[in-house]
C-alpha cells in the first residue's frame, strides 16, 4: 500500500540532461569498486549533486576522487582530482563546497581556487567508519552520516551534527547503513535514508538539539535501498532509491504520491532541487548520467496526525 487513497503514485517522466563525456571516463578497477561493486569495472560513479548560487551543478565521482562542475550550458569542468573517495556534497553559507569523503572525513573545497582543506577527520581521535552524505540546516549546522560498511548484520551506523560553533554531537548510533539526509524548512525534523534497512527514518529535533521518538517514515524494498534525500517544498520529501530506478515523492504522512522514473539505468543514487524551482536533477550512477524532471506546484495536503 503506497498511500491511503489506494491509488498508484503519479509517475513523472525524466530525461537525460547530460552525461559524463567519454573523454572523462576511466574504465579501470579501483579499491572502491572492488569493495562496493565487486566483479565490475566502472568508468565512473557519479554522486553528490548540488547547485551553487550561479546555477552551476557540482557532482562527485567517488572511485576516482573527482569533483566536476556542470555549467548552465551543460559543459563539464574538472574542478579537482585528489586522493579520496568523495560522496555527498553541500553548499556552506559562505559558498564553499563541503564534501563527505569516505576515506578522509569532512572536507572543504573552495570552488574558485580548487583549494581543499580538512574540516573534520575523526572524532576523539577515533576514525570514522566512512562518512557518506551531509546537509546544512538553516542555522548553518551540519548533519552528516557515518555509514561505513554497516547493514542489518552490523547496525552501528552513525549520524552526527557539527554545530557552527565547532561542537560535535553524536545523534544516532544504531542505523543499518545511514546514507542521505534532509531537514525540513524550519529545521524541526531530520530525515535519514537507511539504505540496508530499506527505510527512511524521521526524527523530531527538539529545541535543545536532541532527537526524539525516531521512527520509520516509509519502508521500501529492493536489493539496495534509499540513498540520497532532498527536501522539495511544503512537506514533500524526495527519496532516491539505488536499485528501483527512480526517485519517490513522499508527503507529510510518509505516503508515496509520486515517482520520477529513470530514463537511463536503475542506479539512481542522489537527488537535488534547483533553488527557487521545482526542477529536480538526479545522478544515475551506473551510466554516468544526470537526469532531470520538472514537478508541478504542490497540492494542498493534510498534515501528519
Amino acid at each position: 500500500m503506497w498511500n491511503l487513497s489506494f491509488t498508484p503514485p503519479t509517475v513523472f517522466p525524466t530525461e537525460v540532461l547530460t552525461r559524463l563525456p567519454d573523454g572523462l571516463r576511466q574504465a579501470r578497477r579501483t579499491d572502491w569498486v572492488d569493495a562496493n561493486k565487486p566483479g565490475h569495472v566502472m568508468d565512473s560513479f557519479l554522486e553528490g549533486p548540488v547547485f551553487d548560487a550561479h546555477g552551476n551543478l557540482y557532482v562527485t565521482d567517488i572511485p576516482y576522487g573527482r569533483i566536476f562542475r556542470i555549467a548552465p550550458d551543460l559543459s563539464w569542468h574538472l574542478v579537482l582530482e585528489y586522493d579520496g573517495w568523495p560522496n555527498g556534497m553541500a553548499i556552506h553559507p559562505d559558498g564553499s563546497l563541503w564534501i563527505a569523503d569516505y576515506r578522509r572525513g569532512i572536507l572543504r573545497l573552495d570552488p574558485g581556487t580548487g583549494q581543499l582543506s580538512t574540516v573534520l577527520a575523526h572524532r576523539n581521535s577515533e576514525s570514522f567508519k566512512g562518512v557518506n552524505d551531509l546537509v546544512f540546516d538553516r542555522q548553518g549546522d551540519l548533519y552528516f552520516t557515518d555509514q561505513g560498511q554497516t547493514g542489518l548484520h552490523d547496525p552501528t551506523g552513525r549520524v552526527y551534527r557539527l554545530r557552527s560553533n565547532g561542537q560535535l554531537d553524536l545523534l544516532l548510533a544504531n542505523a543499518p547503513s545511514p546514507n542521505g539526509l534532509a531537514v525540513n524548512e524550519d529545521s524541526s525534523v531530520l530525515f535519514v535514508a537507511v539504505t540496508r534497512g530499506n527505510q527512511v527514518w524521521r526524527a523530531p529535533l527538539l529545541p535543545d538539539g536532541s532527537l526524539s521518538k525516531m521512527g520509520a517514515f516509509q519502508t521500501f524494498f529492493g536489493t539496495s535501498g534509499p540513498d540520497g534525500l532532498a527536501w522539495l517544498d511544503r512537506d514533500r520529501l524526495l527519496v532516491a532509491h539505488a536499485s528501483l530506478g527512480g526517485v519517490f515523492v513522499l508527503n507529510a504522512r510518509g505516503e508515496v504520491t509520486g515517482f520520477l522514473r529513470s530514463a537511463a539505468g536503475a542506479t539512481v543514487t542522489n537527488v537535488a532541487v534547483r533553488p527557487g524551482t521545482h526542477e529536480v536533477v538526479m545522478t544515475e550512477s551506473a551510466t554516468g548520467s544526470i537526469l532531470i524532471a520538472r514537478l508541478p506546484e504542490p497540492a494542498e495536503a493534510p498534515g501528519p496526525t
